[in-house]
């Protein structure tokens, strides 16, 4: 009888900061994400810390008051590890670590942290590490006083500036040998997906753990790895699907998310190339999570940035099985929930009135399956004819699976 593996999570505190830019409530909201980015990585959260500011401290993030009293609830709590919500410079990394003596780390660091553990194939993994030298090359100093002190180092010092200027001489010489392996294997990739031939490509998009890759399996009957925390995937999954009669690529993409670091976006652009090239979007949101306006919002704006938000696309509003809804100055008002909102009540919602095809369904559930099929077939029809105008008689009939 095999031994379960016991399962351990570091002790970690959160830290962010109200500011000109940032409101309270716009602060919890980030501050949720990150706790379910901690605790995906593998982290407990003891205790969130904020404080109003203007703007950041540009020394220690937040003011000195305030890190004495992280520092002592660190100490009294045996906190593992602190975890800003902003990406750090590397100076205030540096002088946050002097006083506190424990692993910092930021929003950015997390995130490369989860994609880290996540990256299967050896093209993710090369993306994940490009992503993680560039990060830590400005960071080379403290990250190496910090590794010093894991090995048990004599005293607080860091290795010699003559051994950190020959290291950043050979993480540059690093990131140079990866971003040219990552231009072979984009070719080989770019090249995959012309002998694809002319067959209509259809890509799901969304914010991260929406439910992309659960929508993937249920129409492509495939087996893709799906799991409630974020970044469950970070391989570009593509399956040849057959609606009705007529057959078609779909992809899975890499889930979005806000403050996404920029780094990776550079990584991870081959991705963004399968959404550039797709002929039919399918984006999907969880309409169950309190920021789905905000995330919608962040998508389209990503695809903004990537110059593919005229695609045709189909909005898919999942996950209305758990779906509930009611404001605190509205107590005495029933709450909106799956037992008392029927679809024709969602038809009648702003969502309904997106200039995009849109559909309200739940995935896990098969809500409105058939409808979304029915709608997918249609879209990729209008496609197919255009390429294919003497191909006609295949729509005659839309078959059922």
């Amino acid at each position: 009888m095999l031994e379960k593996k016991e399962v351990f999570y570091e002790n970690a505190v959160l830290v962010g900061v109200v500011s000109q830019h940032q409101d309270e409530e716009k602060l919890q909201e980030y501050m949720d994400e990150l706790e379910f980015l901690a605790f995906t990585a593998g982290a407990s959260v003891s205790k969130r810390f904020t404080q109003k500011l203007d703007k950041p401290d540009p020394k220690t993030f937040v003011g000195s008051g305030k890190l004495q009293e992280i520092l002592f609830y660190c100490k009294e709590n045996e906190i593992d590890t602190v975890i800003f919500d902003d990406e750090l410079s590397p100076s205030q990394l540096k002088n946050i670590e002097k006083e506190m003596e424990i692993k910092v780390i930021d929003r950015t660091h997390l995130i490369l942290d989860i994609f880290a553990q996540r990256a299967q194939t050896s093209y993710a993994r090369t993306q994940v590490e490009l992503a993680q030298y560039e990060y830590l090359l400005p960071r080379l100093t403290r990250m190496w006083t910090h590794l010093e002190r894991q090995k048990g180092g004599i005293g607080m010092r860091g290795p010699g500036e003559t051994e950190i200027e020959t290291d950043r001489r050979i993480i540059r010489d690093r990131i140079s040998l990866l971003k040219e392996k990552l231009k072979t294997i984009d070719k080989q990739m770019a090249t995959q997906r012309a002998n694809r031939g002319k067959m209509v490509r259809v890509a799901l998009v969304g914010y991260t753990n929406v439910g992309k890759s659960t929508l993937m399996n249920v129409i492509s009957k495939s087996e893709v790895f799906a799991e409630d925390k974020l970044f469950a995937t970070l391989d570009t999954t593509v399956r040849k699907v057959v609606v009705g009669n007529l057959p078609f690529l779909l992809t899975d993409t890499v889930g979005f998310i806000r403050k996404l670091p920029t780094q990776l976006v550079e990584s991870f652009k081959s991705t963004l190339d399968e959404v550039r090239e797709a002929d039919l979007l399918i984006h999907v949101v969880d309409i169950s999570h309190s920021s789905f306006e905000d995330h919608y919002e962040s998508v389209m704006k990503t695809l903004q940035e990537i110059g593919v938000e005229d695609k045709p696309m189909i909005l898919v509003f999942n996950k209305i099985d758990v779906f509930s809804y009611n404001k605190k100055e509205e107590i005495d008002l029933q709450p909106i929930q799956k037992e008392n909102f029927t679809l024709e009540d969602w038809k009648k919602t702003w969502m309904a009135k997106s200039t995009f095809p849109t559909i309200f369904m739940s995935v896990l559930q098969k809500t409105n399956y058939e409808e979304f099929k029915k709608l997918v077939y249609e879209e990729v029809k209008q496609i197919h004819t255009k390429r294919f105008p003497y191909n006609d008689f295949l729509f005659e009939y839309f078959e059922e699976e």
